[in-house]
């Protein structure tokens, strides 16, 4: 069985089809509970994802290295699945994670897709195919072992961004991790909102500065500066 870690912050728009989608589909056998992290919506996200049949927490104050970490840690089966509330897993997706985990696979993720189609959000998706840890996000929805999300401490709460790539590097040093066959879809809304290559293009500069050492203050100022 599966838990499902979702955060939000005001996802209301979101999260009712994303839970409905997951609870109703062919997947639903394998799933054991969905757990919506929340940071502290001014919406009715937390409303909506208990009238979805979730089990929601509020995590207030802090970021969401923390509010994953706060799901993680109320979950009750062995394998976590941390998935975006504005991205939706092909049909048949727990069954090549608990395949992959069956196979000594225990962190892995999907490739991606998104439901805008334009060819430059096209070629972004095609290079998450491969096992590069530059190319590695949270959207692509991740998965794990209870045993290895704690061996490797779990998320920074130290990171206010780039938490879901950073870890990826500790996960690999417990477990071997797989790019599974399939896709999940995400949403390109920040894409369209400000813009296809200047939001690309902030996320590459954030990308190189976090790489580069820079703060993590001034990561998010420029991220909020530019993309909301």
């Amino acid at each position: 069985m599966i838990s499902i870690i979702i955060p939000t912050f005001n996802e209301a728009e979101k999260i009712a089809s994303t839970i409905n989608y997951l609870l109703n589909g062919i997947d639903k056998e394998y799933i054991k509970e969905i757990v919506v992290a929340d940071g502290g919506s001014h919406d009715n996200t937390v409303a909506i994802g208990q009238q979805s049949f979730a089990k929601v927490i509020v995590v207030t104050g802090k970021n969401r290295a923390a509010q994953l970490n706060a799901g993680a840690s109320v979950i009750k089966s062995e394998i976590l699945f941390f998935l975006h509330a504005d991205t939706i897993p092909f049909p048949g997706f727990t069954k090549k994670i608990i395949e992959a985990v069956n196979n000594k696979y225990y962190s892995g993720c999907f490739k991606l897709l998104f439901d805008y189609d334009h060819w430059f959000l096209k070629a972004n998706a095609w290079f998450t195919r491969f096992d590069v840890n530059a190319v590695r996000f949270g959207d692509q929805g991740l998965f794990t072992t209870r045993a290895v999300f704690e061996k490797c401490g779990g998320f920074n709460e130290n990171l206010f961004i780039m938490e879901d790539q950073e870890i990826i590097h500790r996960l690999k040093a417990f477990s071997s991790f797989k790019v599974l066959d399939g896709y999940v879809k995400t949403s390109a809304r920040k894409y369209l909102k400000n813009g296809i290559y200047k939001t690309q293009g902030i996320f590459f500069i954030i990308w190189l500065l976090y790489y580069l050492g820079s703060p993590q203050k001034k990561l998010l100022k420029l991220y909020r500066k530019f993309s909301t």
